[in-house]
């Protein structure tokens, strides 16, 4: 099966390790609470780029354009390599690519879109707060994530099956 959008399958080892490393310091990131200084260098932020003010419940940005401000780029290299290895992951090429392993790649990712909004509408209803920003950030990863877990639980489910 012919398809055009798939990356090379040299991209998948790369996409893994990327994912994982993202992925575990990441997590370890989240858990620890750690806000570091670490990486701290100048960047352009194009909006938003001044300090957010707390006003009764809510969070206010000031709404600067086009600024250099100093940030530490920990978290936005976390970022980066859970996305860019889950991309390679999830858009490499299999070794065999069929149409069996077409239709598997089709169904897992329309599967993962499906509960990727399920859970953001479960979120809507019943999150709230800056607990449900924290749940919008996670958002960025879990289309990804879920596409790549459903898929490769499917390949591995057929390969048991042969």
């Amino acid at each position: 099966m012919k398809s055009n959008y798939l990356l090379s399958n040299k991209f998948k080892l790369p996409g893994w390790i990327l994912l994982i490393v993202g992925l575990i310091t990441g997590t370890g990131f989240i858990l620890s609470n750690l806000e570091t200084d670490m990486l701290t260098m100048k960047v352009l932020a194009i909006i938003g780029g001044g300090d957010s003010v707390l006003v009764g419940s809510s969070v206010e940005s000031s709404s600067d354009f086009f600024q250099i401000i100093e940030n530490s780029i920990v978290d936005e290299l976390i970022t980066i390599a859970i996305i860019v290895g889950g991309f390679f992951v999830g858009f490499s090429k299999e070794k065999v690519e069929d149409e069996f392993i077409y239709k598997l790649r089709n169904d897992s990712l329309v599967w993962a879109v499906i509960f990727n909004y399920i859970i953001l509408l479960l979120t809507v209803i019943f999150v709230y707060n800056f607990s449900f920003f924290n749940v919008l950030v996670y958002n960025m990863f879990t289309p990804l994530l879920f596409f790549i877990m459903r898929f490769n639980v499917l390949k591995l489910k057929a390969n048991h099956e042969e």
